[in-house]
């Protein structure tokens, strides 16, 4: 059996629904070592700081790291080698900054690319997709069908996410910490600055580090009494579901996705999330890798990082990665795009979700 076809009981209709990775971790302190989970800005509703849901200092469940912000963290290894030569390598030249498509928040539907050279090859691809054929998409921006995209500013085309990844502590503890700031030396006292004579001309003091600061009771980080776990899926249901209009290409498209989506599974995600949330395997917890079925049956998945980097490297070949190239992003596009000319559906306001990445 050739390489390329190894893997087609993944793409089968009684192939699995779904592979699924479970990873206990901790901090690298020890399992009651100290962490700090992700902080969000607060809104409808929620104060602000870390997302607990359920009795903050009991049963509960902490978002360490989000669908998206593990997806932004696993993307930009298609940039790097020997992962660079199984996308193409599409850049923007934005002013004096050359940005990778794999890098934008949005995808193939960030305005940074639709504002591009792109605009019209895009917004083809993404009509496509409504018509049912993925292929031109995965020509130009195959990480977009990988992680999930949503044209949201104009086309309105849509594509979940194949795979993701989250990361959640249960049973928390908040804790909070407090600081002080001494200035080098009294610069009032000394007469080196007059006094401050309201409160304005403090905080321009304060902001520029001139007198005294405390800081009190902020975000201290929290201590997970009931664990940490990276909980990653690769839908193969979702998958399968891929067309490129006849059958020969449809198989090519899916191996291909299947490859790129392998790949970024298996792929060893950085420990360091953020400043205090360093996060190492927890070796007294067992960790699971498993095939599970539409009937409920988890069988344990064989599947390395290193075999599936060769899958992906043959189906790549066989599909015929697109065209790397540098686009540069266009001022008047951008003009056209805020005034709602563009030609697509850019005057409705477009709302993030679960298919694009944060």
């Amino acid at each position: 059996m050739s390489l390329s076809k190894s893997l087609d009981h993944y793409l089968n209709s009684d192939g699995p629904a779904a592979l699924v990775i479970q990873e206990p971790l901790m901090p690298v302190e020890g399992p009651e070592g100290v962490l700090f989970p992700a902080t969000f800005a607060g809104g409808d509703g929620f104060p602000g700081g870390y997302n607990i849901d359920g009795d903050p200092n009991g049963e509960n469940i902490c978002l360490v790291d989000s669908v998206g912000s593990q997806a932004n963290r696993i993307e930009p290894l298609f940039e790097t080698d020997p992962y660079a030569e199984l996308v193409p390598q599409i850049k923007i030249r934005a002013g004096e900054n050359v940005i990778s498509l794999l890098e934008a928040g949005h995808r193939a539907g960030d305005a940074l690319v639709r504002c591009s050279a792109l605009q019209e090859e895009l917004q083809k691809a993404f009509r496509d997709v409504l018509r049912g054929n993925s292929e031109p998409l995965a020509k130009i921006a195959p990480t977009s069908i990988v992680f999930g995209v949503w044209d949201s500013r104009d086309t309105q085309a849509k594509l979940p996410r194949l795979v993701s990844s989250t990361i959640r502590a249960k049973n928390v503890r908040p804790l909070k910490r407090s600081a002080q700031f001494n200035p080098a030396t009294d610069f009032v006292r000394e007469g080196l600055l007059e006094e401050p004579v309201d409160k304005a001309a403090r905080d321009a003091y304060a902001v520029r580090g001139f007198i005294h600061v405390p800081a009190s009771g902020t975000h201290g980080g929290v201590i997970a009494n009931g664990g940490v776990l990276r909980t990653a899926t690769l839908s193969l249901a979702a998958l399968k579901l891929l067309s490129a209009g006849d059958p020969d290409k449809t198989l090519k498209l899916r191996r291909y996705i299947l490859g790129l989506s392998l790949v970024a599974f298996t792929a060893h995600t950085s420990n360091y999330l953020r400043q205090g949330c360093l996060l190492v395997l927890n070796p007294d917890a067992e960790r699971e890798f498993a095939e599970v079925y539409p009937d409920g049956r988890r069988t344990p998945c064989p599947l390395t990082h290193e075999a599936a980097l060769k899958y992906a490297g043959a189906v790549a070949k066989e599909f015929g990665v697109g065209e790397s190239r540098i686009v540069d992003f266009d001022k008047e596009r951008a003009k056209r795009d805020v005034s709602g000319e563009s030609g697509g559906k850019g005057k409705k306001k477009g709302k993030k979700s679960d298919a694009e990445g944060a």
